[in-house]
């Protein structure tokens, strides 16, 4: 573990798991990496035979410096009717992607490429004093820029766009909870393939995936720390029990609207406004050498 990580004296003080409520593990089609083939869907919770064909965007100006939003009551069903289907997903320089957020930080954006089902995360140059106004389940239209700059070997997934995304609409229900399920990373012994919160930046080979859409099967709590007060999530993952940072502006709200340090289960329910059923698991940039684990958001089923 690395400094700031809760000590095995706390973690007692804070007790086990008994009292947590297990999530259902999900079904896996293994997380794809930047350029690849996504499985199709393995035992979809949907009704059989139904399918989805989010495809590849169709030719549109291209974005603004400035973000075009819509409504956020408006949905994008109607847009994603004028899609292709497409086996992988296109990063080729100049190439329109229209993507269903799952997390936005000025890190990067992290989404579901519409076109192949496929978990991308798109660095957006946001300029200064224009903070990430992206939310969970927004679907936007981004450009990638003509050098996309995929040698990150820590971040396989990453890609840089030109200029803001356009917003285009929002997406809930059924055809958000299949892609969500299709692509819920199966319970391994690690999170992202290696132990600990952290490792040197030096040690990626670009074989590991730097995104995990982890189904919690104990938890989560959420908890602001002593000292710092920063914000933890700690939740159970197989026969591993894992305390990470939350990078999520909702999680972080909803232990202030709570009034408490330490909440879980139908009290961060109430205090998110949903039931978390997915953490979003990235990997940063290095900071001081290391890349680090942490939590984008919590997200609901759909």
């Amino acid at each position: 573990m690395t400094d700031g990580t809760p000590e095995i004296g706390e973690m007692e003080e804070m007790g086990g798991f008994a009292a947590l409520g297990d999530h259902e593990a999900a079904s896996w089609a293994p997380v794809e990496t930047t350029g690849h083939r996504q499985p199709g869907p393995v035992g979809d919770p949907a009704a059989p035979g139904e399918t989805d064909a989010p495809v590849s965007a169709a030719d549109t100006p291209r974005p603004r410096r400035r973000s075009t939003r819509s409504s956020r009551s408006e949905s994008a069903s109607s847009e994603l009717k004028t899609l292709r289907r497409r086996g992988r997903i296109d990063v080729s320089g100049g190439t329109a992607l229209v993507l269903l957020v799952l997390a936005c930080h000025r890190e990067d954006t992290t989404g579901i490429d519409l076109a192949s089902g496929t978990l991308v995360r798109a660095r957006v140059p946001w300029p200064d004093g224009h903070a990430p106004d992206l939310d969970a389940f927004d679907v936007v239209e981004a450009r990638l820029a003509e050098e996309p700059e995929r040698d990150d070997l820590a971040q396989p997934e990453a890609v840089t766009t030109e200029g803001l995304p356009r917003h285009v609409g929002t997406l809930h229900g059924r055809r958000v909870r299949k892609l969500l399920h299709r692509l819920a990373t199966p319970v391994e012994p690690h999170v992202l393939g290696f132990p600990g919160a952290s490792a040197p930046y030096w040690e990626f080979r670009g074989f590991r995936p730097s995104l995990a859409l982890v189904v919690p099967t104990k938890g989560p709590v959420l908890f602001r720390r002593d000292g710092d007060r920063s914000v933890w999530v700690r939740f159970g993952w197989g026969r591993s029990d894992n305390w990470l940072p939350v990078e999520d502006g909702r999680a972080v709200r909803a232990l202030d609207v709570a009034r408490r340090d330490r909440i879980q289960g139908k009290d961060l329910t109430t205090a998110l406004g949903y039931k978390p059923y997915y953490l979003v698991v990235t990997l940063s940039s290095p900071r001081d050498g290391h890349c680090y684990k942490t939590v984008r958001a919590l997200l609901p089923r759909s």
